[in-house]
């Protein structure tokens, strides 16, 4: 993620994503043995201001594309991803306009 350090938690299955200069959300994550045999448990919108080259510097990082082109709707444009285990997650593009989103 943009912005964001990674810092392990004992037992060591937890990560903790802080934002690098201390303002913003703290995400925690929290690797499970079992696979992904359903939809996510949870599911992460990333936000960014230039779609594709997010989407190609995450591409490059190891994640796939699951669409085949821009999804589009009420001036949103995003991607579907999967991480290396087949996690979903959508990297998009608010519109240019705030909406009721």
């Amino acid at each position: 993620m943009l912005g964001y350090v990674a810092e392990p938690l004992s037992p060591g299955r937890y990560r903790r994503l802080l934002p690098a200069d201390g303002n913003g959300v703290e995400l925690l994550l929290q690797w499970v043995p079992e696979p992904k045999t359903h939809k996510n448990r949870m599911h992460l919108d990333l936000r960014v201001p230039d779609l594709e080259a997010e989407v190609a510097r995450l591409l490059s990082l190891g994640a796939r594309c699951i669409t085949d082109s821009v999804i589009e709707e009420d001036g949103w444009a995003w991607h579907v991803l999967a991480d290396h285990d087949g996690n979903e997650f959508c990297v998009l593009r608010p519109p240019t306009t705030p909406t009721d989103h």
